[in-house]
Parts: C-alpha cells; sequence; structure tokens
C-alpha cells in the first residue's frame, strides 16, 4: 500500500497526536503490521491490517481483546505500559473495515524489546512470569468471550476434522502415512479422556492467550522485566493449561519444529523446570488441584494435537499451512512425534517438577 492510502487509514483512528508518517513493523506470518509515527512529542501507534481469512470474526476478536485489556488496566500500576490500550475508530468502532479488509490499531509501548527464542534458563523463566501474570490478572474475568477461531485447541473437534480428512482422502495420501496415523490413533483415547475433564469442568477454563511463544512477551528495555503479553487476537475462553503446554512445546523443543535431523529433537528438561517455575510464581494461587495435577501432560496434549494438525494438513494436501517444500508438513509431523515420545519418556521427571514447585 501507498504511504498515502496508510495515513488515511491510520486517520480513522481517535488519536490524540496526530499521524504524520506509517512504518512497516516486523514481517509478521498473519497480521501487516505498522507502526504509525506522529510529531513532536505525541504517542506513536501500531496498526494492524488482520487477516480476516485466520480470523473471520474481526469484530468479536476486537470485543474480546477490549474486555481483557481493560481489565488488567484495573489491577496494574502502570495501565499504559502493562497492557495493550486499543484506539477506537473515529466512529467508536473497535476497528475500520476499508476495502473488504479490517485495521485495528493501539498503542504504541516505546523502550521494550521482544525476543524470537527463549535461549536460556532465564528467558525461560521469565517467560513463564509473563504468561503466568497475564493468567493471574485475568483469574476473576467473568465475561463471556467470543469463540474467533472454531475448536482452537479442541481435541474432540479436531478428531472431528480428522476422521473427516482420512475418509476423504483429497489427494491419495493416506496410505503413504500408515505408520504416522497409527500415532495418532494410538492415542486417541488417552487424548479425549483428558478434555472431558474440561468438558465437564473438573478442569476450569479460564482466559486463554493461545500463542504463548516467547516473542509475544514485552520486555521492559531498561530493567529487563516483563511488562505484559501482546499479540492478544487469539485471546478466548479454554483451559490455562492449553497456554503451559503450548510453550513448553515452543520453548522447551531441543530441536527446530520442522527439524530433519530427529536426533536433534527432544525435551530440555531444564528450560522445562525454569518456565514452569516462572509461570507458577505468578499463577499457582489462582490455580486448582486438578489443574496443578495435569499442568505437565497439557505438553503433551499440546503436542498431540500439533502432530495431529501437521499430519491432517499434509493428507488434506497442504491448505493450511505454509510449506516451502512437498514433505514439509510431513517433516513437521515427524520432528513433532519425535518430540511427543521425549515427552512421553520423560513424563514422570516432568511431572515430579512441577510437583516440587507447587
Amino acid at each position: 500500500m501507498t504511504q498515502e492510502q496508510l495515513l488515511n487509514i491510520a486517520r480513522l483512528f481517535a488519536t490524540d497526536s496526530k499521524i504524520t508518517a506509517v512504518e512497516t513493523l516486523g514481517q509478521g506470518f498473519i497480521n501487516d503490521t505498522y507502526i504509525a509515527r506522529s510529531t513532536g512529542c505525541g504517542d506513536d501507534y501500531i496498526l494492524q491490517r488482520k487477516n480476516h481469512h485466520v480470523f473471520p470474526d474481526v469484530p468479536g476478536m476486537m470485543a474480546n481483546i477490549k474486555a481483557v485489556t481493560e481489565h488488567i488496566k484495573q489491577r496494574v500500576a502502570d495501565p499504559r505500559r502493562e497492557t495493550l490500550t486499543i484506539i477506537p475508530a473515529r466512529d467508536g468502532k473497535l476497528y475500520v473495515e476499508e476495502a473488504g479488509n479490517f485495521w485495528a490499531m493501539c498503542l504504541y509501548i516505546p523502550d521494550t524489546v521482544t525476543y524470537e527464542r527463549a535461549d536460556t534458563t532465564e528467558l525461560a523463566y521469565q517467560g513463564g512470569v509473563g504468561i503466568g501474570r497475564f493468567q493471574a490478572l485475568l483469574a476473576d474475568f467473568r465475561e463471556p468471550l467470543n469463540e474467533t477461531i472454531k475448536g482452537f485447541h479442541n481435541i474432540r473437534w479436531r478428531f472431528e476434522q480428522w476422521d473427516a480428512t482420512l475418509a476423504a482422502d483429497p489427494v491419495g495420501r493416506v496410505n503413504e502415512v500408515a505408520k504416522e496415523i497409527s500415532w495418532i490413533e494410538n492415542r486417541r483415547e488417552e487424548m479425549l479422556a483428558f478434555w472431558s475433564r474440561v468438558e465437564s469442568g473438573e478442569i476450569p477454563t479460564h482466559v486463554t492467550h493461545n500463542d504463548t511463544k516467547i516473542s509475544n512477551i514485552l520486555f521492559d528495555k531498561t530493567t529487563g522485566n516483563v511488562l505484559c503479553a501482546i499479540d492478544l487476537d487469539t485471546v478466548m475462553s479454554s483451559t490455562s493449561l492449553n497456554d503451559f503446554g503450548d510453550a513448553i512445546r515452543s520453548y522447551a523443543n531441543t530441536g527446530a519444529e520442522d527439524d530433519t535431523c530427529l536426533e536433534r529433537v527432544g525435551i530440555n528438561l531444564e528450560v522445562f523446570r525454569a518456565y514452569a517455575e516462572g509461570y507458577l510464581s505468578e499463577q499457582r494461587d489462582s490455580m486448582c488441584r486438578s489443574e496443578l495435577e495435569w499442568l505437565a501432560f497439557s505438553a503433551r496434549y499440546i503436542t498431540f494435537e500439533q502432530v495431529l494438525r501437521f499430519l491432517m494438513d499434509y493428507i488434506d494436501g497442504d491448505k493450511y499451512y505454509k510449506t516451502a517444500y512437498r514433505d514439509h508438513n510431513l517433516v513437521r509431523t515427524r520432528a513433532q512425534y519425535k518430540l511427543l515420545e521425549s515427552m512421553e519418556h520423560h513424563y514422570d521427571e516432568m511431572y515430579s517438577i512441577i510437583q516440587r514447585l507447587i
């Protein structure tokens, strides 16, 4: 888009400062992100074109973000730095719809830093603090949230998709992955049994972030302390265990998500311990006994779900995940399965670590 087009969109929002320039910020995989600059001592802003193909209910998504950030603002010392501040459009809506695209804006938080990888145990600990604090601040949040992505982390829904994909076999790949399919089927009963505890309420639901990689934690550049969780597009209601499990899948893998050398892949128990310690330092008192009992298992659950989703997409003809080559999703499947096996092998140790921390 041209600078003039971006400026025109940015000026549709109710900013306190006059926007004079819009610059590209980062290279997001889902949304297009820009920084909207103002002159003098005025505030700067984050402007995003939301991907309405991934997030078909942008109004519902923005309503979720507004609700949880306003809740957090009532509970922190510095509301402008310790959570996002949504900037509404001049017509009062939380977004702008322009030529079939949806745009949203929030206040830019200066003097901050993010990290792409948790390559030290200290950074893993701080990442745990960030997500634990986010959840703890929302532990008493009682408003209903919109389900902006159907069935997210709901393994019963994923199995419905899985069964339909196997039955259709749209590109004729089912026969070549019989071994990999058995990995899924051999764990179907165990994973559904876990999810039934969520459905029954034994494991309660709360506000969850649902994208807990380290790059979604904002740090103060001067102090190095955690400021807040960002990128709240996937905020919904689910079990808080999903956020923990997904973080462990991301942080504690000794290899890459699509590693072709499976010998490099496994769980790093020191990173697991560090993240769990940081997370529980903030969240322990907000969790019930059932959540604490199943916390370690959540890493296996989320990793299993990712094995299923990569393999399902491969069978479906690679429609969901971007791929760099023909078998990319199959490589991802096998690498995530190796991580899952490592978690299963070390599960007693993972469980013991959690029990010692609580």
